[in-house]
């Protein structure tokens, strides 16, 4: 897959709901990956892959 602009980039992370809240939640205060991933049927491992974070 060739590589997309960074625009294009923002937009796929934000098509995600998931990625939304997460960065909905951190927009309120700092968490951790756990009070993360806690409303969520995902684990902490599977919170802490999602792109959103590594720039947070």
């Amino acid at each position: 897959m060739a590589a997309k602009d960074p625009l294009s980039l923002i937009f796929a992370a934000l098509a995600d709901p998931t990625r939304r809240n997460i960065l909905t939640r951190l927009s309120q205060r700092p968490a951790t990956v756990r009070e993360i991933a806690e409303p969520f049927e995902i684990s902490a491992p599977a919170i802490s892959q999602h792109s959103v974070l590594q720039s947070v």
